[in-house]
């Protein structure tokens, strides 16, 4: 009874101030939408690039053509020099640029070996590295054109040739995501990560007002004093409601959007509840133990803020310290994440996902933790309440 008395004024409470939970909501949608839309050709594509030319030969005009053909990149200019090049790059008008020297064509009908120039602007990852896979396979199907037509030259057969130019042809097969669908790679991590990112800030946030509206002992009474009951009581409605946020948003992604799942739904249903109910524990241990609101709220703004650094989606956690890939074992979104590439990539069961699931069910004594440091706080404000009383 004390439990549903606790859940009853949530839930009071959420109807008579919904506009927090609106907002998140609507958060959530917008990110979702604009993550969806963003990467909904899968892979970036006609990123602009540039060819300084400094040959004007066939050869160098063939290069521009094989280059515009491709999906990923498209030539936006072409450029006599190397100054206007990099000018254009430095102004972020472009990603990458060849530069084809004078002589190039000479060069082949003379049987030298020219050499194209690739400069690539890194500071953009995405792009400087999808631009840099692109010029560097045409380099090298250029250079197995120029290769070509030099044996050809020299009498060689077509077959011959093919045995010089690549005698060794690799077959390479991208497991898990086969399309390298960008959108795959970021949306089933990161959308997660973003409810369980809300979820703790929201649940610090519901228990530090209840401080600021000096309501903290009605809340505990409706428990009979117990703290842990009170913690537990105030979070069920936002459990309920942001785990069915994240149950929706999965739904989408892996039914009408296409994403791979190879594995058991239910499992990543279990996923899905556990990572929110470990989300939402950390957020009650921080919430009861810190009593000071905005302090509170920037604690757990940036404990969420660093899963998306130890969650190992974006950088391998393997490639980190060692003492950082101990430190990503305290965010339930390295275990999510660990368990979502077993289950929906690899196909595997309960067997492969019992030990982060084990974690998992850790953060469940957080809030146990943080409970008698909210009782004590209860029994200092009716104490407090009872002298100014008494005082009265």
């Amino acid at each position: 009874m004390r439990l549903v008395r606790v859940i009853n004024r949530e839930l009071r409470r959420i109807a008579y101030r919904p506009r927090y939970l609106i907002i998140l909501t609507l958060g959530i949608i917008l990110a979702f939408t604009i993550f969806a839309t963003m990467t909904s050709e899968g892979q970036p594509k006609n990123l602009p690039i540039a060819v300084v030319d400094m040959d004007g030969t066939y050869l160098s005009r063939r290069v521009c053509h094989e280059i515009n053909a491709t999906s990923g990149v498209q030539v936006y200019a072409v450029y006599n020099n190397h100054s206007e090049a990099r000018k254009a790059m430095q102004q972020g008008k472009i990603f990458a640029f060849y530069e084809i020297p004078k002589g190039t064509y000479n060069e082949v009908l003379q049987f030298r070996a020219p050499h194209f120039v690739l400069y690539v602007n890194s500071a953009y990852m995405l792009a400087g590295t999808l631009s840099y896979k692109q010029l560097a396979t045409m380099g090298m199907i250029a250079g197995a054109a120029v290769q070509r037509e030099i044996y050809r030259k020299k009498g060689y057969g077509d077959d011959q040739i093919m045995g010089l130019i690549q005698p060794v042809e690799f077959d390479t097969r991208n497991i898990g995501n086969a399309e390298i669908n960008y959108g795959s790679y970021m949306m089933t991590t990161l959308m997660p990560a973003l409810i369980a990112f809300l979820t703790v800030l929201h649940t610090i946030y519901v228990i530090a007002r209840e401080r600021q509206e000096r309501s903290l002992r009605s809340w505990l009474n409706k428990a009979n004093g117990n703290a842990l009951i009170a913690l537990i009581g105030k979070a069920i409605p936002y459990t309920v409601w942001y785990i069915l946020l994240c149950l929706i948003v999965n739904f989408i992604m892996f039914g009408p959007m296409g994403f791979l799942m190879e594995g058991s739904w239910m499992l990543m249903v279990l996923n899905t509840i556990m990572l929110i109910v470990a989300a939402q524990c950390a957020g009650l241990f921080i919430g009861a133990c810190i009593t000071d609101a905005p302090l509170a709220m920037s604690i757990g703004a940036i404990y969420s803020a660093m899963s998306f650094t130890f969650s190992g989606f974006s950088f391998p956690i393997e490639a980190m310290p060692k003492a950082y890939e101990v430190a990503s074992w305290l965010y339930p979104i390295r275990q999510y994440f660990l368990n979502y590439t077993d289950i929906a990539l690899f196909g595997n069961g309960f067997e492969h996902c019992w030990k982060h699931f084990a974690i998992l069910l850790l953060f469940l004594l957080m809030p146990i933790a943080g409970a008698p440091l909210l009782a004590w706080q209860y029994k200092l404000d009716k104490k407090t309440h009872k002298l100014n009383t008494e005082a009265k």
